[in-house]
């Protein structure tokens, strides 16, 4: 297998910028005819229903389904799966909820209120959504870490009614998926993917409820179809391939940094790894561990791809230059394999997730650590946050206003209401003016 070369940059060259940007450039731009084809699905099961969704089933996923009724698995097989699970497994799998659900409680936020001198209440009442859809991929995609880190936070913030969606093509169901959303507490199941699950999500079916939100991973037709849907739902996000960001000081092992690269590009060929340190040696010593672990990848060429197409080592001149380039990438996952992490962390502005010190694997947030492995990409860090509790609630302002505060209020809001030419906006605080 040939020598697998890396993208090799240095802030000290004149074009850096330029180069930094163009490793760093994703342009996803939308397929007019992928569109084209989702709008069409999104509007017939619109027009059609149940009958629309079960036909793209049977097209989709080779099934042979008759009524849409056979669509939804009973709330049984998920406990059957769960129960049947290999007692390694159900260990594993019990611990990262565990974690989850642990860490997901201390972001549940409050309802809270106050009272001003002259008698005015202010507050915010937070209430969770009545109802939220979870995309699940299905197939040879089989991931219960993201039924756990999608449906836990929905179910602590008091969502109701948490339907999954999950392809089954040929029939054949994923016990471990399943057992996940029994664990999680999915309240029900439905074997449905595509556009044709997040069109039935948003508007409903006679037998597939409509929901308040949607989230959960899938392809380009699901990441579009919920692109198509927002503004009649609430969706999670549009994420864009996985992304890695390690900063080094050249003291960690360079096999344990490889393998952290590696971690995200054997997602897929589109996956970003970027290396950064002061010590050029230890560039090449990784570059090195890089070639000769490759080989012994199962997914070697997917990682090949990826490291290769948009891959980096970044060479700066110190560590406070290593921040400012990941602010500038605000990367999805960020390991600081330093001595001091939390010195340096308060230099990093923008990232989804930081990973402090060499001990702290990027994959064991993606599992078990208890943050959300949902984070933000393509340096929408900048502006985003991972999933959390607080994305499956609502706030709703509260006023309440004395008789003394209607009187105080209303002569500012008057002022301010004609000076918008908005006469009935100053009338009506006007009227209770003493």
């Amino acid at each position: 297998m040939s020598y697998l070369t890396m993208n090799k940059l240095d802030t000290s060259s004149v074009s850096f910028t330029e180069e930094l940007q163009k490793v760093l450039a994703w342009d996803e731009s939308d397929d007019l005819e992928i569109q084209t084809r989702v709008l069409s699905i999104i509007a017939d099961v619109r027009s059609r229903g149940d009958q629309a969704v079960v036909d793209y089933t049977n097209q989709f996923d080779r099934r042979a389904i008759q009524d849409a009724a056979q669509l939804e698995l009973p709330k049984s097989r998920l406990k059957t799966a769960w129960e049947n699970l290999p007692a390694e497994q159900a260990k594993a799998l019990q611990i990262a909820a565990d974690r989850i659900r642990d860490y997901a409680d201390h972001q549940k936020l409050q309802s809270w209120q106050y009272i001003e001198p002259n008698g005015n209440l202010l507050g915010q009442k937070v209430t969770p959504l009545p109802s939220v859809g979870l995309y699940v991929p299905g197939g040879k995609a089989a991931y219960p870490s993201s039924v756990l880190m999608n449906a836990i936070p929905a179910k602590v913030a008091g969502v109701s009614d948490l339907i999954m969606v999950v392809p089954t093509p040929n029939g054949e169901e994923n016990d471990l998926v399943l057992a996940a959303a029994y664990l999680a507490g999915v309240d029900r199941v439905f074997t449905i993917g595509g556009a044709q699950a997040v069109a039935a999500l948003a508007y409903g079916t006679k037998t597939i409820p409509a929901v308040a939100k949607i989230v959960g991973p899938g392809n380009i037709y699901v990441a579009t179809a919920k692109k198509l849907v927002f503004g009649k739902v609430g969706i999670d996000m549009i994420a864009g391939p996985s992304e890695i960001l390690v900063i080094c000081d050249g003291k960690t092992n360079p096999d344990w940094i490889a393998m952290d690269l590696f971690s995200q590009a054997e997602h897929d060929e589109n996956a970003q790894s970027i290396l950064i340190s002061h010590d050029a040696e230890f560039l090449q010593a990784v570059e090195q561990s890089i070639n000769a672990l490759l080989p012994t990848m199962e997914r070697a060429d997917i990682i090949r791809a990826s490291l290769t197409g948009r891959g980096a080592l970044i060479k700066v001149k110190d560590l406070a230059q290593a921040a400012e380039i990941a602010n500038i990438i605000a990367p999805e996952h960020l390991e600081l394999s330093i001595d001091e992490p939390h010195v340096l962390a308060e230099s990093i502005h923008h990232a989804g997730a930081i990973f402090m010190g060499r001990y702290t694997a990027e994959a064991l947030g993606d599992y078990c650590a208890g943050p959300n492995h949902v984070l933000p990409t393509s340096s929408t860090a900048r502006f985003s946050s991972p999933l959390g509790v607080y994305d499956f609630q609502k706030r709703t302002s509260i006023i309440n206003c004395s008789e003394a505060g209607a009187d105080a209020l209303g002569k500012t809001a008057s002022i301010l209401a004609r000076g918008e030419s908005l006469t009935a906006h100053a009338r009506s605080a006007e009227y209770r003016i003493k």
